[in-house]
């Protein structure tokens, strides 16, 4: 393997005062172990698997009104259940503390900082879910939220949580159709509104959008709408019963919230895939695995802790928001941002930083890239003295990201490069306070989660590319897919490739020092001349061209191969000569192979990419090949995938 020198390591006193040290610590104690470092600490948590996550509740205090009689069933990752007999409630862990501590920081675009103490937050979520079961909501019923990343959406979930209800929630950028193909599959009873909210400057009004949604799921027995301070459009429509106004909350009475224990595995959230070829999936997520997994991801690898300040900028309709919420189970402060990451300046999110002490810091690599192409450098105007960590996930982190960050933030922060995805509401590598941090890979593979890579041949392979697999069971896999009984969608997603392993659909390489370093996703990965290469190793030298403001790849069949074909975005009043083709190209070949270079580079206006910033090169794929796109309504741009239909570059030679 090539030696690279690492770009940051933790100091000794950072190592010393870790969770994670902790509890190894407690690990050695309890079970009579040895161990010393991370990899002993990881060997271990793959091989007694049923220790390690009982290890994980003690350690965390995990509340439960009835403890568990076996840990785990089965070591079949099909058909496995967790902590049999056990029962606990998602919404009293998350609600341990009830003091003056702030729980909630929110801030809007134009509107006053709000803040919540972790008291108040009790006695709100209280009061909701009073209302909640006012309006007939039951254990194992559905509420739907429709909502920006405020507190009430905070509040919502947990009041739906203490009853046993399940919670699912999207952003309302997303179109009406996106929405109704969600919520339309799980047939909510509640749905939780924002009637308008504010991004970048401008107030967009869901007044049309939520009369749609509500004729259009006849479950909606009542929507309640959370009136933001920017609009006062409400009373449009006070005579329906239909609607009722959150404000309502203040006249009830109730402080004290009554727990609806349920199992381990009872329904806590429907997630969804991105459906931008089909009707998304509804993948169900369980209460106490869902727990767990954000408990030892927060406090162990993201070393959370009760004085810390964590932001993630995320919205509702992003698995993020449920790991980042999660953050209350350690009683850290969370900072709910709700606008642009840029508006009214590019220094925003850096200043929210200093302004409120934020230690723990989550946004995209497009943002650093984005920041990186403004020229902003946070070293330079904002003190930054708080910040402790950055995480990044939704895309590979680039060289240039991981340089820019040091260079430009700060030098001494942990960055931390994290995936996983809405399938497992969790992460299989991601960040660790005792290891270093190395270019372009991410840290460690999370603690409990068995991943290996596998050729071609289904053999495990280190230092070689692969696809991801988990070869043993971890709590959060999802209990199951919505309305779908024998499990068979559930099955075939992740399980007919390989018989009884779990395949992730990401293309990736596992170094000998446990690091990951990720190519894209595995049903994306390129295929010239029967060479496998990994859409985010073209991406990574893209991104050092000043030229290329943004760009997608694809492989397409052709003549009996595949040849690559670039689409890039170029910068203001740029246009493609032949001379950049040929630079783009020889780029390329001088920092990857031949295979790497594209046989076509065409300019395009914009990416296509999801609500989350994803790039959506197979519905490209679907449509160059000539095959309809059924759901434009998962994408942030729906019009952009005009520009790839009727190509002739695309059909030439």
């Amino acid at each position: 393997m090539e030696y690279k020198k690492p770009l940051w390591n933790p100091s000794q006193e950072r190592i010393t005062n870790s969770n994670m040290t902790s509890f190894i610590s407690y690990v050695n104690s309890t079970f009579g172990k040895d161990i010393k470092n991370y990899d002993e600490l990881y060997n271990w948590s793959i091989t007694e698997i049923p220790n390690f996550w009982k290890a994980i509740s003690d350690f965390g205090d995990i509340k439960y009104s009835k403890h568990c009689k076996n840990i785990l069933s089965s070591h079949n990752m099909f058909d496995v259940s967790w902590f049999s007999g056990a029962k606990l409630n998602f919404a009293e862990n998350l609600l341990n503390y009830k003091d003056s501590r702030t729980a909630l920081i929110s801030i809007k675009e134009n509107s006053p900082t709000v803040k919540l103490s972790y008291k108040k937050l009790y006695e709100q979520v209280a009061l909701c879910a009073q209302l909640l079961k006012s309006l007939g909501v039951e254990k194992g019923d559905r509420v739907a939220a429709f909502i920006t990343n405020i507190p009430e959406a905070v509040i919502g979930m947990l009041a739906a949580a203490s009853i046993g209800a399940i919670w699912s929630s999207c952003s309302p950028d997303f179109g009406i159709q996106g929405v109704i193909d969600r919520f339309g599959q799980i047939q909510p009873k509640i749905l939780f509104a924002v009637e308008s909210y504010s991004y970048n400057g401008k107030i967009i009004d869901c007044n049309e959008k939520l009369m749609q949604i509500g004729n259009a799921i006849p479950s909606i027995k009542n929507i309640v709408i959370i009136e933001q301070d920017i609009d006062k459009q409400f009373s449009k429509r006070s005579k329906s019963d239909k609607f009722i106004n959150y404000n309502e909350l203040s006249h009830n009475t109730s402080s004290l919230i009554v727990f609806e224990y349920v199992e381990f595995n009872h329904p806590l959230y429907i997630m969804y895939s991105s459906g931008t070829t089909g009707k998304p999936k509804c993948i169900v997520h369980g209460t106490g695995g869902t727990l767990l997994q954000h408990y030892k991801e927060l406090c162990l690898h993201t070393d959370l802790k009760r004085n810390d300040v964590i932001m993630f900028f995320t919205t509702c309709g992003w698995m993020m928001w449920n790991w980042l919420v999660s953050s209350l189970t350690v009683g850290a402060s969370i900072l709910l941002y709700d606008g642009s990451p840029i508006y009214p300046k590019i220094s925003t999110l850096w200043d929210l930083i200093d302004s409120h002490n934020v230690t723990i810091f989550g946004i995209s690599p497009k943002f650093l890239s984005i920041n990186q192409e403004k020229g902003y450098i946070p070293k330079n105007l904002n003190r930054l003295n708080s910040l402790r960590t950055i995480l990044s996930t939704g895309s590979p982190l680039t060289s240039d990201n991981f340089n820019w960050v040091y260079e430009n933030v700060k030098d001494d922060v942990l960055l931390s490069s994290i995936s996983g995805g809405t399938d497992i509401i969790s992460c299989f590598m991601l960040g660790n306070p005792l290891l270093p941090v190395y270019s372009e890979e991410i840290q460690c593979r999370g603690l409990g989660m068995k991943v290996e890579v596998y050729n071609e041949k289904g053999e495990s392979v280190i230092n070689k590319k692969g696809e991801l697999v988990c070869t043993a069971p971890f709590p959060s896999m999802p209990v199951s897919f919505w309305n779908d009984p024998d499990k068979k969608k559930y099955k075939a997603a992740y399980f007919d490739f390989y018989q009884g392993v779990w395949r992730h659909g990401d293309y990736i390489l596992l170094t000998e020092r446990g690091s990951i370093v990720v190519f894209g996703r595995s049903d994306l990965t390129l295929n010239p001349g029967g060479v496998r290469i990994g859409s985010a190793e073209i991406y990574n030298i893209l991104e050092k061209i000043d030229e290329i403001a943004d760009s997608l790849v694809i492989g397409q069949n052709w003549k009996n191969d595949v040849r690559i074909v670039l689409f890039i975005v170029l910068k203001e009043n740029l246009s493609l000569s032949t001379q950049l083709k040929e630079r783009i190209k020889l780029k390329i070949k001088e920092e990857a192979t031949p295979r790497h270079v594209p046989s076509k580079i065409i300019q395009i206006n914009e990416v296509p990419r999801t609500i989350n910033m994803k790039k959506v090169e197979i519905a490209v794929l679907k449509l160059i090949n000539g095959e309809n796109i059924d759901n434009k309504e998962a994408l942030a741009n729906p019009d952009s995938l005009e520009q790839f239909k009727n190509l002739p570059e695309i059909h030439a030679d």
